[in-house]
């Protein structure tokens, strides 16, 4: 055998004083040979992508290695001086980023910006450069390269910016790609193209792959190695199949237990009163116009569903099929454009907002990132009893509500003094959640809510909408592109595509007899279909 493009062994990277432990990662050692893809897995604060961010030369300031070594072919990056590590960066060693939209310029084309890489690291002219772009979008099956490679980066869509990512991390063929977490926002579909992209770029060329991943689906599909990392250590490394079918640390056993099944459990029909009932809604974003071309979208297409207490709906579709739209106008957070939303017999779609405000509290919703969901200027208690205030509630009652809430979603109740950035994502998100519920809603919206979080943690939120939905005999409408999470939670789903429904049913019938072509193809898409999690063993 060759030997390994990467080779970390004994590493060790301290973290600054006043942290929760000494070091961000300890006695890592691990390899990656050519054309290996070695996947890392771990929760949150596992030292996955600061291993990373030491093999690149990228650590903060703040983090420093005091040990080991990072063998890039042969080369310690730890000692490379920043000249020498630019070299290295792109020519033989290149990362694709979580979130493309923060990686990549908003103001260069996307060809410039690929083009860049070889006007810093090669001797080619203007054309040649623009030449070698084309191309390279062209190998990460890019449509129409030639029209594409003047876009900006908010003119494509997210899979779109993820493979110009790929394309700039490729276009010098490194030795090493590293990719840390590159598919966790996308759809299943999307997902399973660039999975499927990077595993034939590496196939084509030999390059040793790093792949940072949290989904157990994505290490199932594509992994020949895995590492499993917690607090900083390696707790369990080997084969895929060695580690999926034959996991030997309860920490191992414990992520994989948390992964949620593809197969639906039996669910008792609900049969209580319609909390929310949609007909023909519509959405209708642009307008015509005389002076320019027409620019319309049709978000949502005579959308029909209804939701009953103690049920939880689910929307499914890829970005772009309405979900969020859907979710929104029922919240009145936008207007729609024509169509009814009845909340308990009352017509609330055509409703002016000056009228609006006593419906509010009845439907609350739960945003994807707990990160932006909370003012970092005002403590969570602040955040908890605002809405309460709001509706009449006196403090001293809404700080003993507030309290019964934190304890409700698993936190102290005496952490209300305490700011955001003083918990963690998972945290965040249940006091998301109690927030929500401070004004005793009706109707509760979680919209991609778990699809952030670490698999374990996604595991315990799910258990704890699910317990808030029976206590508070709520509806819920849940919107999500994981379908292993759909499959859980979800007593009926409603699959969109377009802004129009094309499927719905119980999930269970939906999931094991699937009617429509597009319903087919996102089961299809999920990774890691052929394995079962759940008991903590793959079989």
């Amino acid at each position: 055998m060759s030997d390994p493009v990467l080779r970390v062994n004994n590493l060790r990277v301290r973290l600054p004083k006043g942290a929760d432990r000494p070091h961000a990662v300890e006695e890592i050692s691990f390899t990656v040979n050519p054309g290996e893809i070695v996947c890392v897995v771990g929760e949150s604060g596992s030292g996955k992508s600061v291993t990373a961010q030491a093999v690149m030369g990228l650590l903060p300031k703040e983090l420093t290695p005091d040990a080991g070594e990072t063998l890039l072919q042969g080369e310690d990056t730890l000692q490379a001086v920043p000249n020498r590590l630019r070299d290295l960066r792109g020519t033989k060693m290149a990362m694709i980023f979580q979130e493309p939209m923060t990686a990549l310029s908003p103001v260069a084309r996307v060809g410039d910006q690929i083009a860049e890489v070889l006007e810093i690291h090669t001797d080619l002219g203007v054309a040649d450069r623009r030449a070698r772009a084309i191309e390279i979008m062209r190998a990460v099956h890019l449509p129409d390269p030639d029209r594409m490679v003047d876009s900006f980066p908010h003119q494509l869509s997210g899979g779109q910016r993820q493979r110009i990512m790929i394309a700039m991390a490729l276009v010098l063929d490194p030795a090493l790609l590293i990719a840390d977490e590159p598919t966790t926002a996308l759809d299943v579909t999307t997902q399973a193209q660039i999975l499927k992209l990077v595993k034939e770029m590496q196939e084509r060329q030999g390059t040793g792959v790093l792949f940072i991943t949290h989904d157990f689906g994505v290490v199932a599909e594509i992994a020949d190695r895995i590492v499993v990392m917690q607090h900083g250590r390696i707790v369990e490394q080997g084969s895929r199949d060695d580690v999926l079918r034959n996991p030997k640390e309860p920490y191992t056993q414990m992520l994989m237990a948390s992964v949620p099944s593809m197969t639906p459990p039996e669910r008792t029909v609900i049969k209580g009163e319609t909390s929310i009932n949609v007909t023909t809604l519509n959405k209708v974003y642009g307008r015509k116009g005389w002076l320019s071309k027409d620019r319309i979208v049709h978000a949502a297409k005579d959308v029909d569903l209804y939701v009953k207490k103690g049920e939880t709906l689910g929307i499914v579709g890829e970005s772009g099929s309405g979900k969020s739209t859907v979710a929104r106008c029922i919240a009145r957070l936008i207007n729609p454009t024509s169509g009814s939303i009845s909340l308990h017999g009352t017509e609330i779609a055509t409703l002016p907002e000056s009228k609006l405000r006593p419906h509010r509290s009845k439907v609350q919703i739960v945003f994807q990132d707990p990160y932006r969901s909370l003012n970092p200027r005002r403590t969570i208690g602040q955040s908890i009893i605002e809405a309460p205030m709001n509706y009449g509630i006196t403090q001293d009652k809404a700080l003993a509500d507030a309290r019964d809430l934190m304890e409700l979603v698993g936190l102290s109740g005496d952490a209300l003094d305490r700011y955001p950035h003083q918990f963690s994502g998972g945290q965040r998100q249940r006091i998301c959640i109690a927030r929500a519920l401070a004004v005793k809603p009706e109707v509760l919206i979680a919209d991609e809510a778990v699809s952030a979080l670490d698999v374990s943690v996604q595991a315990q939120v799910l258990e704890l909408l699910d317990d808030i939905r029976d206590r508070y005999n709520l509806a819920m409408l849940f919107i999500t592109h994981d379908l292993r999470v759909a499959a859980q939670i979800c007593d009926r789903l409603i699959v969109m595509q377009h802004g129009v429904v094309v499927e719905q049913g119980p999930t269970r019938s939906v999931y094991s007899d699937p009617q429509h072509d597009y319903t087919r193809l996102l089961l299809d898409a999920a990774p890691g279909t052929d394995v079962e999690f759940g008991s903590g063993r793959a079989h």
